[in-house]
């Protein structure tokens, strides 16, 4: 759904902060070799992720820090196990680290951080994975001088969407979190963002939803292009 309404009533956050995976970043080759490892089983993708997002919350809540792509292997391993598919630890970390390797940007979305860049917008990556990982990903894809700041939770020691993480991150642009916006293809994701006491808009990509309980979210559109569009418009 697009949304409606006269956004240049509307206040500009500080900074937009962007996720970075499946919001930037097509999933697309990942997904592949993801399925190419589970004998083909591309049914079982969505099942993967889930779980790897389950247990990185897990160890956050556990008080405990684990490289994300490590959990990403480890949940693949569990995964293949429960669909007696067998994945050697070694192979499940190939797997995950190639696969988040050299993934291309979706194709509205260099423009869209040009527009909102000539705006004059201060851009900021956040994203669970690390900060080595990021910085890997953005000079494959061509983004690293779209963005003012990269930002990994890595830094922190604790996933999205736990709220003191986004509190962290606002901290790290000196902002208050009510001047910080999230751009994020992910419900959890911009769920969190809000109940920290951000702004956020979603993109909305196949395959993705808001969470219903969650706080409204201000701006949802079905591509980066689209929200650049409406966040230009704001004063």
């Amino acid at each position: 759904m697009e949304p409606t309404g006269n956004h240049k009533e509307l206040q500009r956050p500080k900074v937009l902060f962007f996720d970075v995976n499946e919001t930037l970043l097509d999933l697309t080759n990942m997904k592949k070799k993801v399925g190419d490892a589970l004998g083909g089983r591309e049914d079982l993708l969505s099942l993967w992720f889930t779980t790897m997002l389950h247990y990185s919350l897990v160890t956050s809540a556990s008080g405990q820090y684990e490289h994300f792509g490590h959990i990403g292997a480890a949940t693949l391993q569990m995964v293949a196990a429960n669909n007696n598919i067998v994945i050697s630890e070694d192979e499940a970390r190939k797997t995950v680290t190639e696969g988040l390797q050299g993934l291309p940007a979706h194709p509205e979305v260099k423009a869209a951080l040009t527009q909102l860049k000539n705006a004059g917008y201060k851009l900021v990556s956040f994203t669970n994975s690390s900060n080595e990982g990021v910085k890997k990903q953005f000079e494959s894809a061509g983004l690293t001088d779209y963005f003012d700041a990269r930002l990994s939770i890595e830094s922190v020691g604790k996933f999205k969407p736990f709220t003191n993480t986004y509190a962290w991150a606002a901290e790290q642009m000196g902002e208050k979190p009510e001047a910080c916006m999230l751009i994020a293809a992910h419900g959890w994701d911009v769920a969190g963002a809000l109940w920290a006491g951000w702004r956020a808009a979603f993109v909305s990509r196949p395959g993705q939803q808001l969470f219903p309980l969650a706080p409204k979210t201000e701006i949802v559109a079905s591509n980066l292009k689209k929200v650049a569009d409406i966040l230009i418009t704001y004063k």
